[in-house]
């Protein structure tokens, strides 16, 4: 496989550029298709059986499994630190290594159901959020110690296209496999 062939499986819908300041209409589009997120990686992970969710999505990649949990995992992060933001002076916030919480048994092992309904939950709740911050609230930061300042419009803009990559990423799996 060219490097060409493995950055495709490994970013199938490219790679994430901060949007810069969002007007109303930008954010309520990103808010829209926010929305639809959860159900639609409900939806690439539909029918899969243990053997499958097991299966990497790329080589030398996480499982299906892994990437659902970790899509959770990410999500709770993001959420915690938009609140941060909403409540703090530009806080600094705490990353986490994404590949050892991966390597935990609750991402290798269990079952995704609670993952898909946690998504779900937290996503609900999250648009109300987001529609009732205002120009202001979305100009607020918060301070990441490696990649340096994010507003709740990069967040958002984030949020989206985290959750739109690693569906993609199982989709795309679920094509080359014939599942």
């Amino acid at each position: 496989m060219t490097n060409d062939e493995l950055e495709a499986l490994k970013h199938p819908v490219g790679r994430f550029a901060k949007p810069g300041r969002l007007d109303a209409a930008e954010r309520e589009k990103l808010i829209a298709e926010f929305v639809r997120l959860p159900g639609e990686l409900r939806e690439a992970v539909l029918g899969l059986d243990d053997e499958q969710l097991d299966t990497p999505y790329r080589p030398g990649g996480w499982t299906v499994r892994q990437v659902v949990h970790h899509t959770a995992d990410t999500a709770i992060q993001f959420y915690t630190r938009v609140k941060l933001a909403l409540t703090e002076e530009r806080p600094t916030i705490s990353p986490f290594d994404q590949e050892k919480w991966a390597e935990l048994v609750d991402s290798k092992v269990y079952g995704i159901g609670d993952s898909l309904m946690l998504l779900e939950a937290l996503f609900r709740r999250w648009e109300r959020l987001w529609r009732t911050m205002g120009e202001e609230d979305f100009r607020r930061e918060y301070i990441h110690p490696a990649s340096g300042a994010w507003t709740m419009d990069d967040v958002l803009a984030l949020t989206v296209f985290h959750t739109r990559h690693h569906t993609a990423q199982i989709a795309s799996l679920r094509r080359r496999m014939g599942w």
